[in-house]
């Protein structure tokens, strides 16, 4: 049981499952601003492979604004959706599909997602996918 315990621990601490936030955006104070969330690990892709990630906005209590997220991935790799608006009164999870095709070149790429509200600050924030051999 202690060793059960000890290995949850080490995997919260090490960060599985994490994510990594955006600086705020919105307004100047918390509760009018949001952050966006995108996985804080590398994503891992297989060449001609798809993966599913989400991207998800935290608002703060009185942010009732709609988003527009822009996405941008480095070349090599394609992300759907590319644009996606996060009505205020939706859901703030986006589901993107990350694809690597058969002869993408292995290694390491960006995507790039920035928020920007009908009124006040956008920010912005990226995460890294790693393509990887079948």
């Amino acid at each position: 049981m202690k060793s059960a315990i000890s290995i949850v621990a080490m995997l919260v601490l090490t960060g599985i499952g994490a994510c990594s936030m955006s600086s705020r955006g919105g307004g100047v104070s918390r509760d009018e601003g949001f952050t966006i969330a995108v996985p804080g690990m590398d994503t891992e892709v297989k060449q001609g492979e798809m993966q599913t990630v989400t991207v998800s906005l935290h608002r703060g209590e009185s942010f009732k604004r709609d988003v527009k997220l822009e996405i941008k991935p480095s070349k090599g790799i394609t992300v759907e959706p590319t644009q996606f608006t996060v009505k205020g009164s939706d859901k703030a999870d986006v589901q993107l599909r990350i694809t690597a095709s058969k002869d993408a070149n292995l290694g390491e790429y960006r995507v790039y997602v920035k928020g920007t509200p009908e009124t006040g600050e956008s920010t912005s924030t990226e995460f890294k996918v790693k393509v990887v051999t079948p």
